[in-house]
């Protein structure tokens, strides 16, 4: 059976499109869609992605209206934290380490909640 292999975008709704580019660029390193299709998009360190269908009951995303989060991927969580907070962006890191990585939850400005990711183990680079 033919599968996919990897994420190829995430789309969703902003109230400032443009603004909200250029905050996941400047402060998460993710280029949005290129203007042109002879422009690179943003590539994305070969690794594990989950993808998880949660029932209509969660709290994962925090607000009861979100419905959607996204996880990032990174190397050093520390480091990326420390770089975040450092600009005043509100980051909360969870204490536990887990089996397969750490993890810390922020939001973009627009409320969007995100998930940073580094992991450990099997999965770790």
């Amino acid at each position: 059976m033919e599968k996919v292999n990897g994420i190829g975008g995430v789309f969703f709704v902003a109230k400032n499109p443009d603004g909200l580019g250029r905050w996941y660029r400047e402060y998460l390193g993710v280029e949005c869609a290129p203007p042109t299709y002879d422009a690179a998009p943003w590539r994305q360190d070969a690794g594990p992605a989950v993808f998880a269908p949660l029932p209509e009951s969660t709290t994962y995303f925090g607000e009861a209206r979100r419905t959607w989060i996204i996880n990032f991927r990174v190397r050093d969580l520390d480091a990326l934290t420390a770089q975040l907070l450092g600009v005043g962006i509100k980051v909360d890191v969870d204490p536990e380490t887990y089996p397969n990585g750490r993890f810390a939850r922020l939001h973009d400005p627009e409320g969007n909640p995100i998930e940073l990711w580094q992991p450990m183990g099997p999965d770790a680079e």
